[in-house]
């Protein structure tokens, strides 16, 4: 009756009313609603019981060390990774040679089950077979039904030029072997640079120090830096100061996110001489009287630092 339809629809909206038929057709379309919902939130979706049998393999990383030269040409390395592999006598089935995985009968090879509660139809990964739609009656005896077995394989890895801190190379399928047939997960390899005595890496750049006398400083010359390619010459001007630093362009390194090779930064540190002998230590001493004496300005940042200080000093009236 149209009461009886009001009723519905005041309590249960549209499904209340569209559910309204002949026969024991009763609650039909509100049940479907809701069987739909509870369809996708405990399983999303009917399709997953028709999804593929067997587990993927979990993924693997293995760390190894380059120096940096040779992280700079790129190497070959051969590891052995501890894993699950898979077993060879079942080929990953897990099954006994000869023998096949039936399909499991509380399911019906589907995986899951519904339960029906009321006019709730909850679907549920299958309790016997645990979601994989068969079970095997007829165990390997190599890995006891899993389908696979603990290895050490031997791999051998290239690693590309130009590789830096934290970069991985991944090898598809060489991680841990899936279980009763999956698909293997996959293997990355994880690179660190061991810590270099004359050069530090940013990003393509590398950078060192360049110790100088103080008498190269002043009266400028040639000097020698070390590059990955070899010794070039770096021509330091006169009256050069500490830590000026000079950029040798295509003196760096290649990276490997994009081309071109990076530069080398050489950072000046004049150094104080030590070890004096008496002879030298006078010399230095008239030098610096001579020096003194002078009416030029032989410091410039000391006269500059040295006039800030006195300013400071009037400033605050001590």
């Amino acid at each position: 009756s149209d009461k009886q339809k009001k009723a519905n629809y005041d309590q249960f909206g549209h499904a209340g009313v569209e559910g309204q038929g002949g026969g024991a057709g009763g609650f039909g379309g509100f049940g479907d609603v809701f069987e739909d919902i509870f369809d996708n939130i405990f399983t999303g979706g009917r399709a997953q019981g028709r999804q593929s049998r067997g587990q993927r393999g979990a993924d693997l990383q293995f760390n190894t060390q380059l120096t940096l030269e040779e992280a700079a040409v790129g190497k070959q390395v051969e590891i052995t990774v501890p894993r699950h592999g898979t077993c060879q006598l079942c080929q990953g089935s897990g099954a006994k040679k000869g023998s096949m995985p039936s399909a499991c009968e509380t399911c019906g090879g589907v995986g899951q089950v519904r339960i029906q509660q009321g006019f709730f139809s909850i679907q549920q990964t299958c309790p016997t077979c645990h979601g994989e739609g068969k079970v095997i009656t007829d165990p390997c005896t190599g890995c006891h039904g899993q389908g696979r077995v603990r290895e050490s394989k031997k791999l051998t890895v290239k690693i590309p030029a130009g590789v830096d801190n934290g970069d991985r190379v991944r090898l598809n399928g060489e991680g841990e072997a899936g279980l009763h047939g999956g698909s293997n997960g996959d293997l990355y390899v994880q690179v660190s640079l061991k810590p270099h005595t004359i050069f530090e890496r940013h990003g393509s750049d590398l950078h060192c120090d360049v110790p100088i006398s103080f008498t190269s400083a002043a009266l400028g010359g040639t000097i020698e830096v070390p590059t990955l390619g070899g010794r070039v010459t770096l021509k330091i001007p006169a009256e050069t100061q500490t830590g000026k630093t000079f950029r040798l362009r295509g003196k760096g390194i290649q990276s490997v996110h994009h081309q071109g090779i990076g530069d080398l930064l050489c950072k000046v540190v004049i150094e104080t001489p030590v070890n004096l002998s008496k002879e030298q230590k006078e010399l230095l001493a008239t030098l610096d009287t001579s020096l003194s004496d002078s009416k030029k300005t032989h410091s410039p940042r000391s006269s500059s630092w040295f006039d800030g200080v006195k300013k400071f000093f009037e400033d605050m009236k001590f």
